[in-house]
């Protein structure tokens, strides 16, 4: 008897990577396709899609690889899960930054083999991916390494120190909230349309900083987030209590950049959870600034004598200093993750604080089912 594989995602500007990944799921049995709903996506993603779900459905079911496809009734990143227990397949099939934890543990739940694809293109094309091919695709994201929420005036007024921060090209779509800087990216697109321009780097971040956060602004976004995705490379942003920081360092020596590229994984996470509050419950002193600022510095340090074992030892001490000022980062499904893995990684840090974003983790060793970035250089 032939296999029922199922597929879900948005399939936006239908395009070879596309195809190719409907082929190698097809490969496995009958394909099914489920489509996320024009709602959905602008959820997800913060955007309208090129193509609407009826004209997305229609292309889908023309290829000859699908044996049926649909418009998910459902929401979120789970918004198959009605469809799924209808159609009761035998495999779930997902691209590698398409995995979750919680599409895996559903599939072990339900009896359904989850299986995660290569992304290999068909013969010589190129791998190709709905983010690269709009329009706004080179404005790029950024992730914070260590030192977050010392841009925050009412952090780092208790110890000064420094964010770490690692401008990366936009290869994939991350999702509205994942702690890449995605607010600050749209305010770009709307300054800048389709790049940074050419010039000087920190001018170009200020008026983004000053465009974001306009007089009377009520929560100031921190300028790390302008200045991480506009500055190229690794980059050290040093606050003394103030919005804007005094010292300004970055590292563009391609050994540096290529050695951190092959070492980060970034691994989905659960969406938050409804009424979620990541300022509720904070706690700030010295002491805990105090630990954020040396642990930042030790990272610093260590990824520049590119020492593994420090810099995966310090992000995770970074981040534990975040998290015992603001607890709510993180939730039981994220201490679940990390208490499943740590013991295979160098180091790991959250990026979305509260799910919707991204585990981070710094490891020599392949990590399955995770997706690795690129640095802008």
């Amino acid at each position: 008897m032939t296999k029922k594989v199922f597929v879900s995602g948005c399939y936006d500007m239908l395009h070879s990577g596309h195809v190719a990944f409907f082929e190698e799921a097809a490969s496995y049995g009958d394909l099914y396709v489920g489509i996320g709903s024009d709602k959905t996506i602008n959820a997800l993603k913060a955007r309208k899609t090129i193509n609407s779900d009826a004209e997305r459905l229609y292309m889908v079911k023309s290829l000859k690889a699908v044996k049926d496809a649909w418009i998910n009734q459902g929401n979120g990143l789970l918004d198959f899960l009605d469809e799924l227990r209808a159609l009761q397949p035998d495999i779930f099939f997902v691209n590698a930054d398409g995995h979750t934890a919680a599409k895996e543990a559903l599939c072990q739940k339900l009896g359904i083999q989850y299986l995660v694809s290569q992304r290999l293109p068909h013969g010589n094309l190129p791998t190709r991916s709905t983010t690269a091919l709009r329009q706004e695709c080179r404005i790029p994201y950024r992730i914070d390494l260590a030192g977050g929420w010392l841009d925050q005036p009412y952090v780092s007024k208790y110890a000064s120190g420094a964010v770490i921060t690692i401008c990366i090209e936009p290869d994939y779509e991350f999702n509205d909230r994942s702690g890449m800087s995605t607010s600050s990216r749209k305010k770009a697109i709307e300054l800048w349309q389709t790049d940074i321009p050419e010039g000087d780097k920190e001018k170009l971040a200020r008026t983004l900083f000053c465009f974001e956060n306009p007089p009377g602004t009520k929560y100031v976004s921190g300028s790390q987030d302008a200045l991480g995705i506009t500055m190229p490379g690794l980059n050290k942003f040093y606050y003394e209590g103030d919005f804007w920081p005094t010292q300004l360092e970055s590292v563009m020596d391609a050994d540096i950049l290529d050695w951190l590229e092959e070492r980060l994984w970034l691994v989905p996470l659960y969406p938050r959870h409804q009424g979620y509050d990541v300022l509720a419950d904070t706690h700030f002193d010295q002491t805990r600034v105090s630990a954020l600022s040396k642990a930042t510095d030790a990272c610093w340090h260590a990824i520049l004598s590119k020492d593994a074992v420090a810099v995966g030892n310090s992000i995770s001490a970074a981040f534990d200093a975040q998290i015992s000022m603001f607890p709510h980062m993180v939730n039981a499904d994220i201490l679940e993750q990390i208490e499943a893995t740590k013991h295979n990684v160098l180091g790991w840090k959250v990026s979305g604080a509260g799910g919707g974003g991204y585990l981070i983790y710094f490891s020599e060793s392949l990590l399955k089912n995770a997706i690795q970035i690129r640095i802008r250089r």
